[in-house]
């Protein structure tokens, strides 16, 4: 005895179609083409956020050192202190918010930022001083006075001869603290 003989397929009839197809079967899956799509890894690239954020942080400190030789004539001691701090803010939010989107959630790229937004924060003061003394004098003066004192303007940002200036390290623990804050901020959300 054999069994009933199988259904028949009939489009009209809702009742009697085949089973459906099981997966694995004769056929590999098809992507779907609209809809939810299967989640991907989201990967930053750390390196090109690195690279990007240094990029960044020159050309803002150039904007700062070219702000300082046009101003220098005009500010007292606090508006220069102000301008600093807001200078090593600026590096900081900038670089942190480019290793953020770019670098995503890596903790190298972070470090990485911080390190490069306080090293702007202190060159873009740094390489300020001998243009403002080329510009205030001539620039004879500054290359002879590189030449017996090569480390002036960093002593210069440092502090002068009656004592340190504490706004200088506090700008480059903004900019530092400002760029991996952000970095880390912005990259946990992507």
């Amino acid at each position: 005895m054999s069994g009933p003989p199988p259904p028949q397929h009939n489009p009209y009839n809702p009742y009697n179609q085949p089973p459906p197809m099981q997966p694995g079967g004769p056929y590999p899956p098809q992507p779907v083409p609209f809809g939810p799509q299967p989640p991907q890894a989201r990967r930053g690239s750390p390196v090109g956020a690195v690279f990007l954020a240094f990029f960044a942080s020159v050309v803002i400190s150039a904007i700062y050192a070219g702000i300082l030789v046009a101003t220098y004539e005009d500010q007292t001691p606090d508006s220069a202190h102000t301008l600093y701090v807001a200078h090593s803010l600026v590096n900081g939010v900038a670089v942190g918010a480019l290793i953020g989107l770019v670098g995503r959630r890596s903790g190298g790229a972070g470090v990485a930022g911080a390190i490069i937004a306080a090293l702007g924060a202190f060159f873009g003061y740094t390489n300020a001083l001998p243009i403002v003394l080329a510009v205030r004098e001539t620039p004879s003066v500054v290359l002879e006075l590189l030449e017996h004192e090569p480390f002036f303007p960093a002593r210069a940002w440092w502090g002068d001869q009656s004592g340190i200036d504490w706004v200088s390290p506090l700008g480059l623990l903004i900019a530092a603290g400002s760029a991996w804050g952000l970095a880390y901020a912005v990259g946990r959300r992507r």
